[in-house]
């Protein structure tokens, strides 16, 4: 999941932005405001409850029953979500609301121990497990109005045990049944992917080997500015796959950057928000797009996410698919890459849109 510690790296002073809001909760340090360029233009709330309606919905339960129109249907409406927006929420999608709600109950109860308790699983510069901040690279770099706890899921090899917390005790319980179910919701979106593409079914399955899955639980706290913060900086996910799961009665606060405009998402309720990766984008030689999007805060309101990574195994070639590429009408558009040196190359880089993409892409 993450490159070892490099220890030549400088981060400078850490604020965890749980303990800032304790000891001067009216106070932003300048290390987190943001320049007004990089805050962008939100969609005007006259059109926000418009849009919000406009994120495409996908009905698993529909999917349950393949060769009916209601199948055919919604294989086509999956087509055009990761076409078009790259994010789809799906309902129905047969992961019991208790399994959800436990794993939610044991994150927030992580995130409300001490500092001195959460600063035993410490994420070290240079790598993407733990807690604290990931890609984090200088002194000067702004920081993000977050805490992060993340860890290696499956398998088994890229976990880091020490990370795994003692507390709350049914911490790794809850994880592990909670991470099962949406392994198994991964492989079959992905079933539904390939075929929204005219690709055998099982062909993403097959390709991927023994999958890479690894979860990130970000924890934003009310801020007194949040004008003038981010929650999580604008990115696309390296991975194939995203799962986010937001708590009950969080803010809205993922945004997703849709004609140069950065769109709230609003999740429905027991739906979980899709995105497709940037591995995706390139199988499918660009069909389907890796969307930049970003996490913004609220004055009042704390936001809690359990975010899911699905990806192929490190040992994979990755390169656009030869049925979805044609010389002379859809050319190839990216070069063949190991996925491994993929994932090392995102994560030592810090979060900047697309730009991690540019690893792949062939240059006219």
């Amino acid at each position: 999941m993450a490159p070892l510690p490099i220890s030549s790296i400088r981060v400078g002073q850490i604020d965890d932005v749980q303990e800032l809001i304790k000891s001067k909760p009216n106070k932003v340090p300048e290390r987190f405001i943001r320049e007004e360029y990089e805050r962008g233009v939100v969609v005007s709330s006259l059109k926000t409850h418009h849009l919000h309606h406009q994120i495409p919905v996908i009905d698993l339960s529909k999917l349950s029953k393949p060769h009916n129109d209601d199948f055919f249907f919604e294989i086509l409406k999956l087509s055009q979500a990761c076409e078009d927006w790259g994010f789809f929420q799906v309902i129905n999608h047969g992961i019991e609301v208790e399994v959800v709600e436990d794993v939610e109950k044991v994150a927030k109860e992580f995130f409300d121990m001490p500092l001195e308790e959460k600063k035993k699983y410490p994420m070290e510069p240079g790598t993407v497990q733990g807690y604290g901040q990931a890609f984090i690279f200088s002194e000067d770099q702004k920081l993000d109005w977050c805490n992060m706890f993340a860890l290696g899921v499956h398998p088994p090899q890229i976990r880091n045990p020490k990370l795994w917390p003692s507390k709350p005790a049914r911490f790794s319980e809850s994880l592990e049944g909670y991470s099962k179910e949406i392994r198994e919701l991964c492989k079959r979106l992905l079933k539904y992917i390939a075929l929204s593409l005219g690709l055998k079914e099982e062909r993403f399955e097959e390709m991927f080997g023994e999958a890479v899955q690894a979860v990130r639980m970000n924890y934003y706290p009310p801020c007194s500015s949040p004008d003038l913060v981010l929650g999580l900086s604008p990115h696309s996910d390296g991975s194939a796959l995203t799962v986010l799961q937001q708590s009950k009665n969080s803010c809205v606060g993922l945004q997703i950057l849709k004609d140069n405009t950065w769109v709230p998402v609003k999740p429905l309720p027991n739906a979980l928000v899709i995105n497709i990766g940037d591995t995706i984008e390139v199988l499918s030689n660009g069909k389907y797009k890796s969307v930049e999007h970003r996490a913004v805060t609220n004055r009042e309101k704390e936001r809690l996410t359990i975010v899911t990574f699905y990806a192929p195994n490190y040992e994979v070639k990755i390169e656009p698919m030869s049925e979805l590429v044609n010389d002379e009408t859809n050319p190839c558009k990216y070069r063949s890459y190991n996925h491994g040196d993929y994932s090392y190359h995102y994560v030592s880089n810090k979060l900047q849109g697309k730009k991690s993409l540019d690893f792949a892409k062939i240059l006219n």
